[in-house]
């Protein structure tokens, strides 16, 4: 965790940056955004995750006699520009979302504003790790709504890209709803409950199932699960631990906690383990299932009317299997000339790649029951007034439009860096993930359904639209 990670940028940021050195150009001042196009899994929403990570890379950003003699070593730099590198320090404003909100495509959820150099040099790590962070909560809250209050375990260390993946995976998984992970480290790092109990060699290391299971049941009286699938399910591990209950636990005056499933057809077995294990008198045990689990086959599992109490999702998870890119971007939006700050816009032939152009806020729309209605992307200056109604539209389509009344406007851009000083008080994970349960439950049920949902609405304000009609007009004249 105390790795120096000043050079994980791509090698075009030190290129550019030099370059701006060069041309006396590197302290002109500049928007960029961070945002992303389109929604994992052709989902209704995403989930904003990583800030933390990136505000420690910044408040560490500096760089050390070693990382300049290795670029000095390049032959590529001049003395004057590893001369500024020495003396680095981070000068910008940042303003982002806060993390564990949903976001939309096409906002920003994150802005630089500084020095252009400085933007370069960070544009690497910020899109890393919020891309990461936030395909993974992504995912995770997906399966957590799938899962319809019942427990989600993230089991996904051993099969995560990596051990930087299966760490941030993990945080990122438990701010959108899992209740623990497989993972010890991040219990000791973030106090992310730490799960977990046997696998099947330690059932197969013993001479029989029952003595492996009573073996446990003695060490751990009282947070006995017993995974019951090594040999026979039915005929052997739930009678086994129904057997451990009555023979070992109960003259203990303990009940066992659980037992879980790890392959065969999880409904049927689940099913069948509720009779067996309710006829005995042990209604009280809850099942937990695991083996290439995801939102789709959670949904399923429960439409057919499994009886399970938690999922252990492993590798679909935290490799976000169906759809493994985020794809976070980090764009040029404004600049100065001549001493004022300018908007610039992207153009391209594919509508969706045509940037949006300024220094922006984004406020988020809510109606009287605190549901989401839509997102206005504004200009930084704008201030929409809650009291006069308030025209929507379709920024692709403006006449589709619709105008509301009695609703509340909240700006989502929050202040993190002012002229390179932390301005920003970093909530605990559990603040984290409290933030996003309680976002969540502004969204409508139409917009988290996991398929075909709803599409939330980003829309512009009149006057950033005006902006973008006009520089559409002037770069394609």
């Amino acid at each position: 965790m105390n790795r120096k990670l000043n050079l994980l940028m791509d090698f075009y940021e030190l290129t550019m940056a030099h370059g701006y050195f060069n041309d006396n150009k590197h302290m002109e001042i500049a928007v960029f955004d961070v945002f992303f196009r389109s929604i994992p899994d052709q989902g209704g929403y995403a989930i904003f995750a990583g800030l933390e990570q990136v505000i420690d890379y910044i408040n560490e950003l500096s760089f050390s006699e070693h990382e300049i003699a290795y670029l000095r070593s390049k032959k590529l730099f001049s003395e004057a520009f590893l001369d500024y590198l020495k003396t680095f320090k981070f000068t910008s404003d940042v303003y982002a979302f806060k993390e564990g909100t949903p976001i939309f495509p096409n906002e920003p959820i994150l802005i630089v504003k500084g020095p252009i150099i400085e933007c370069q040099l960070i544009e690497t790590m910020i899109l890393l790790t919020i891309n990461h962070q936030s395909l993974i909560a992504t995912k995770a809250a997906r399966i957590v709504h799938a899962a319809q209050g019942r427990a989600v375990l993230e089991f996904g260390a051993r099969r995560a890209h990596g051990y930087d993946a299966s760490i941030y995976g993990a945080r990122a998984a438990y701010i959108s709803g899992a209740i623990g992970s497989s993972n010890t480290y991040v219990d000791y790092v973030y106090g992310i409950p730490a799960v977990g109990t046997m696998a099947h060699s330690f059932v197969q290391s013993y001479p029989t199932e029952y003595e492996a299971f009573k073996k446990y049941a003695l060490t751990y009286p009282d947070q006995t699960v017993l995974l019951v699938d090594t040999y026979n399910t039915l005929k052997q591990g739930i009678p086994n631990a129904i057997r451990i209950e009555k023979e070992i636990l109960k003259p203990m005056c303990i009940s066992l906690k659980g037992i879980r499933l790890d392959s065969g057809d999880l409904t049927y077995l689940s099913k069948e383990a509720r009779k067996m294990l309710d006829q005995a008198g042990m209604s009280h045990v809850k099942i937990t299932v695991s083996n290439s689990l995801d939102e789709y086959l959670i949904k399923e599992l429960l439409h057919q009317g499994a009886r399970i109490d938690a999922f252990g999702v492993g590798e679909r998870l935290v490799t976000a299997r169906s759809e493994a890119v985020f794809g976070g971007v980090f764009k040029l939006s404004a600049i100065t000339v001549d001493g004022v700050l300018e908007p610039k816009i992207k153009l391209s032939e594919n509508v969706h790649k045509t940037t949006i152009a300024g220094f922006k806020q984004v406020y988020r729309m809510f109606d009287q029951n605190c549901k989401a209605i839509a997102d206005v992307i504004t200009l930084a200056d704008e201030v929409i007034d809650e009291d006069k109604p308030y025209l929507l539209f379709d920024p692709n389509f403006p006449w589709k439009n619709k105008e509301i009344t009695n609703f509340k406007a909240e700006p989502m851009l929050q202040p993190i860096f002012k002229k390179g000083t932390l301005v920003y008080e970093k909530p605990n994970i559990n603040e984290i993930r409290n933030h996003a349960k309680k976002q969540i439950e502004t969204l409508w049920d139409e917009v988290l359904r996991l398929e075909r949902p709803h599409q939330y609405y980003v829309d512009l304000s009149l006057e950033l639209w005006h902006v973008q009609q006009k520089l559409i007009k002037q770069y394609k004249s």
